[in-house]
């Protein structure tokens, strides 16, 4: 297997995780549930987070990074997976995750779908990270596997 083809199979396998996470959040109709994991550069877990993990507000990407010290070195080298774009605007909290993720200097994020425009009209967060030199990789070929644990939202959810 090549670098690129074993750097995917690795990509998938977390986002993989991030999927399973996402189907332990407590369902809401009026939010997606997300599955999020951090994973070092040497490929060991960091952390993990899923929407609605602690409060009724809590991102999976907001989640996650919280249970890591602030600085923490190992998120230099870092790669957030979550099943849905980090979001670029929130009613909840003072920072959208895509600032999160910039703010913890995490330079690789991995999604597996954009967000439609169910709650937010634009949501941007791919474009934020990117702007801020954050690499964004998406997988369309597990697009599906990760709106399904959406289908309480309904057709309109998913875009």
């Amino acid at each position: 297997m090549n670098g690129t083809s074993a750097a995917h199979e690795r990509d998938l396998y977390w986002m993989r995780r991030a999927i399973d996470l996402s189907k332990l959040c407590p369902a809401s109709a009026g939010a997606y549930s997300v599955g999020a994991v951090i994973v070092a550069a040497d490929g060991t877990e960091l952390s993990f987070g899923y929407s609605r993990e602690t409060d009724e507000h809590v991102h999976a990407e907001e989640s996650a990074l919280a249970k890591l010290a602030q600085g923490d070195p190992r998120l230099a080298g870092a790669t957030i997976y979550s099943t849905l774009e980090p979001c670029s605007q929130r009613r909840s909290r003072p920072l959208p995750c895509a600032q999160l993720i910039v703010a913890a200097a995490v330079p690789r994020v991995v999604i597996a779908w954009r967000e439609s425009a169910l709650f937010v009209a634009d949501c941007v967060g791919v474009e934020q990270l990117a702007e801020a030199g954050v690499a964004v990789i998406e997988l369309p070929e597990l697009t599906s596997e990760a709106k399904a644990v959406n289908s309480h939202l309904g057709k309109t959810g998913l875009g």
